[in-house]
């Protein structure tokens, strides 16, 4: 049996390591355009430092990402923050971000007071939310925006909302969906309704429970892009880069052909199976003709686009005047200002930087906001400068500099996003032998991506869906 995947991001690989898991015997090829495999986990350098040009933490309290890790014989080098403690720029000042909210969402009004980030008639909204009228059980899925001003006010939507989906999915608050974002607290307000601020308080006791006393985030020396590169190492399945899948076509009631490279000497592959584990926009494409249901319902999943500016400096030329606050870094909320939108204090944050550097990032690009990334690199690198030094005082020069383009890289989960994840899913299990994943599905964190895949190895077939993942 050969399964093909197409697409070489940690949702692809995870794929194909999966198929090997539970079908030795299998012929097992994924197919990446790029010249390297990981997708948006990818590694670069920086003055000599190997650093995440995407993703750079990983979720530790999802069993999913730490078990790949250990799998591939790397979980004695994982490691965790020196701080996770963050600022939030918003209001024209820096304050803390409060401690336990819910993507934003508060759970009591004390860690929101002692933040600083809130005027009183948003601190008694907090504290009083919990005595208004009840909401009834939610009916359908709504945005995160519209719920929490409903329930709370602009202020906190503005202040502390915004710049945490904006930092997670690159989206806005009255754009995405509650039910995709927040899944367990959409469960919880479906069957009890309530006060929002109690449910949200609930979610996050019910999370720390189950995960215990460990880290909440780790990552590996060198980067997180060390985890698609060992799986393509791992010689658990053929890697063929620089591919390019032009169409998909049905063979018959079993098989499919795949039409990759140039049009004018196409090459084209057999298979028996096939799992499509590339973006919305690219999915859509490929599954016009096998399965046009799931394709135009792909074709209407928005995107969003980021950049992300990795500076190097001398630790020494921070010494002698600005250097940076305390902290792993700092949010930035909408109509402060800045082109930023969050920064990333790497070398304070991870162990491993040589002490003779520092190393930070800051990533630029929310849904609809494309006007910045429309600067070359030297202009964006300026931009971030100049707005770094407003940030943190920080007016030193970098010895180095990286910009790093993410077209499209962020799905945007709209409401009624899970919806339409299982007509897509529906539409697909009707072709027998295809299935898809990816971040497109049900989550863009590393472990998520990792579920999408397991699921989509089920769907085909080759194992049961373990419903405890």
């Amino acid at each position: 049996m050969r399964v093909v995947i197409i697409g070489g991001g940690i949702s692809g690989l995870a794929a194909a390591w999966r198929v090997r898991q539970v079908q030795p015997e299998a012929e097992i090829v994924v197919l990446e355009s790029s010249r390297e495999v990981g997708g948006k986990l990818r590694s670069g350098e920086v003055a000599g430092v190997r650093v995440d040009l995407g993703a750079e933490s990983l979720l530790a309290r999802n069993p999913l990402g730490v078990g790949l890790v250990g799998e591939l014989g790397l979980a004695e080098e994982l490691i965790t923050p020196q701080t996770l403690s963050a600022g939030i720029r918003a209001g024209g000042q820096t304050h803390g971000i409060p401690a336990g909210t819910l993507l934003g969402i508060p759970t009591g009004v004390d860690s929101a007071r002692a933040s600083g980030l809130f005027s009183d008639a948003s601190l008694r909204r907090i504290a009083e939310e919990t005595d208004q009228d009840p909401m009834p059980p939610l009916a359908r899925d709504l945005a995160v925006g519209t719920l929490v001003r409903q329930r709370l006010d602009d202020e906190v939507v503005e202040r502390l909302v915004e710049p945490l989906l904006g930092g997670v999915y690159a989206g806005k608050a009255d754009g995405i969906s509650v039910a995709a974002a927040m899944p367990a607290l959409y469960a919880r307000l479906q069957r009890d309704g309530g006060s929002l601020v109690s449910a949200a308080a609930a979610t996050v006791a019910t999370g720390r429970a189950a995960a215990g006393d460990g880290p909440v985030f780790v990552s590996l020396p060198g980067g997180l892009g060390r985890l698609p590169q060992s799986l393509a190492a791992s010689r658990a399945f053929t890697v063929r880069t620089g591919v390019t899948v032009r169409g998909l076509r049905r063979l018959g009631p079993d098989g499919f052909e795949l039409q990759c490279g140039a049009t004018i000497s196409p090459e084209r592959i057999m298979a028996d199976k096939v799992i499509v584990a590339t973006p919305a926009g690219k999915a859509a494409a490929l599954l016009r003709e096998v399965a046009p249901v799931a394709a135009r319902e792909l074709a209407a999943i928005e995107t969003s686009s980021v950049a992300i500016v990795t500076l190097a400096y001398r630790a020494e030329a921070l010494r002698s005047g600005a250097g940076l606050p305390a902290g792993s870094g700092l949010l930035i909320a909408p109509g402060e200002g800045f082109s930023v939108k969050a920064t990333t204090f790497t070398s304070q944050k991870w162990p491993g930087t040589p002490p003779d550097l520092v190393v930070l990032r800051a990533s630029l690009g929310r849904a609809g906001e494309t006007v910045v990334l429309q600067r070359d690199d030297a202009e964006l690198t300026r931009l971030v400068r100049s707005d770094l030094a407003r940030l943190t005082g920080l007016t030193a020069a970098p010895v180095d500099a990286l910009v790093t383009r993410w077209a499209g890289g962020l799905p945007q989960y709209a409401v009624g996003h899970p919806e339409r994840i299982e007509r897509i899913r529906g539409a697909l299990a009707d072709v027998a032998g295809l299935a898809a994943c990816g971040a497109t599905y049900e989550g863009v964190g590393i472990p998520a991506c990792i579920a999408s895949a397991h699921r989509a190895v089920a769907q085909l077939g080759l194992e049961s869906i373990d419903r405890g993942e």
